[in-house]
């Protein structure tokens, strides 16, 4: 496993003409998350709920699935590998924020951070609600409206207590909870492979149009199976040594998140029969069945995926105020965003935790599932606007080759690294759909007005 290697702090070269010449802050060198911890957080973040139902998405264009999981690997890879450079340049909290901000100026910047604040705090509504169901499966609770409310609050506000107690506490949760969500997914998918069968698996082209177009229709529902690779980069601040440890943590918790993936989803093609896969509403819940006998499955998937989600809330909970936090230190949000108390943007989790609750309320009160799942489309959308700007601005500290910011013996290899992470990016966008790019759109550029009055008050 390729981790990226670790080289001296440089001179921040000056910033463009057109940027305002702001200091580099330095990273703390008491970080409050080691390497393991890091590498839980990327890894936590990019295995929530989706998993489960992943293997039953793809099933119906065939074994080329697996396929385009690989390719989509490679790409996320790359990805994870970009921001391990620019996180070598500039390890401040904020991730995609400071990179963005740093190259293109505070226009790009605070639209990275509004775009990847709506996507942290809608996501987590949406985890919320997921979680819910299979809550449902363990405590029948969803007969009444108000009790699943309650259910579902009680699941966001958990983890923002856990935030609430402090990065280091927080850590804990995480790597606690990535650890016992591994151990479930990865017992079925190694576990499936003793108990494979080829016949299971079905054609490799099933949709009969071409593997080339069933690869790119698999495709657009695996692209967002990566979302969360930049988790180390948004919370770099609290990384130890995060110039080394950002890096190896995207790749490690990346390439971590995509074994596992790709194991669980080949584990339960083989174990459950294609015809019934492709109808299937809880795919590792029958092959857990066909492994073992039984029907016992449901429940322990059940447990499995609320462990799972709530890691996944745990850690985007405190990225969705790494962002705002990050941005308000330059005033481009409101100041109250940068108070911290113990490595955690308290104001920011509240506030994030809040907007969430107000979303997964509005939800089940109108029963607008609908509306609901629009929003969650759009957040699809809002989060590749940080990606691309971040791998853009890889590739303009490569294009303008200043001494300091460009490894010149590596320059080939970067701009490979780079070209690539910008056409994974640009492919997310491409799968959204054309709605939610266009919706997405006009949510993004609402936040304009706040640029305004942030952008006036300073001058």
């Amino acid at each position: 496993m390729q981790t990226t290697p670790a080289v001296p702090r440089q001179a921040v070269a000056p910033s463009p003409p057109d940027t305002p010449e702001t200091p580099t802050p330095q990273a703390r060198p008491g970080g409050r998350f080691g390497l393991p911890t890091a590498t839980a957080l990327v890894m936590g973040n990019i295995i929530g709920g989706g998993i489960f139902m992943i293997p039953a998405a793809v099933a119906p264009y065939g074994t080329v699935s697996l396929l385009a999981f690989a390719v989509l690997t490679v790409g996320a890879i790359a990805l994870a590998l970009v921001f391990g450079q620019l996180a070598r340049r500039n390890p401040r909290t904020g991730g995609p924020y400071v990179y963005a901000r740093e190259a293109f100026g505070d226009f790009a910047g605070f639209l990275s951070a509004w775009s990847y604040w709506i996507t942290a705090w809608v996501g987590n509504a949406a985890l919320a609600v997921a979680a819910v169901g299979y809550l449902d499966v363990l405590v029948p609770i969803q007969h009444s409206t108000w009790l699943t409310i309650v259910a579902a609050l009680v699941i966001q506000w958990l983890p923002a207590l856990a935030n609430l107690a402090g990065a280091r506490s927080m850590g804990i949760v995480q790597l606690v909870s990535t650890v016992l969500k591994f151990i479930p997914l990865a017992i079925v998918a190694i576990g499936g492979l003793g108990f494979f069968k080829p016949a299971n698996l079905g054609p490799f082209d099933a949709t009969g149009h071409g593997w080339v177009g069933g690869m790119t229709a698999a495709a657009a529902i695996l692209l967002f199976s990566y979302l969360g690779v930049e988790s180390a980069a948004m919370g770099a601040g609290q990384v130890r040594d995060p110039e080394r440890n950002v890096g190896r943590a995207s790749v490690l918790g990346t390439a971590g998140a995509a074994v596992v993936y790709l194991l669980g989803t080949l584990a339960v093609f083989g174990t459950v029969a294609h015809d019934k896969l492709v109808h299937s509403t809880a795919p590792f819940s029958d092959a857990v069945d066909a492994m073992f006998g039984g029907s016992w499955g449901g429940t322990a998937i059940a447990v499995a995926a609320l462990v799972s989600m709530t890691g996944a809330l745990n850690g985007w909970t405190l990225l969705a105020a790494q962002a705002p936090y990050a941005a308000a230190k330059d005033g481009l949000f409101p100041a109250r965003f940068a108070g911290e108390r113990r490595g955690v943007p308290v104001f920011g989790v509240l506030v994030s935790a809040a907007l969430a609750s107000l979303l997964t309320v509005l939800n089940f009160v109108s029963g607008a599932a609908s509306a609901f799942n629009v929003l969650v489309l759009l957040t699809t959308f809002t989060a590749t606007v940080p990606y691309l700007l971040s791998t853009a601005a890889q590739l303009y500290w490569l294009v303008r080759g200043e001494q300091g910011r460009v490894s010149r013996g590596r320059l080939v290899r970067d701009a490979v690294l780079g070209l690539g992470a910008f056409g994974f990016s640009l492919w997310l966008v491409a799968g959204a759909g054309y709605a939610a790019v266009y919706q997405g759109v006009l949510f993004l550029f609402a936040g304009i007005l706040i640029y305004v009055w942030m952008a006036g008050r300073r001058a």
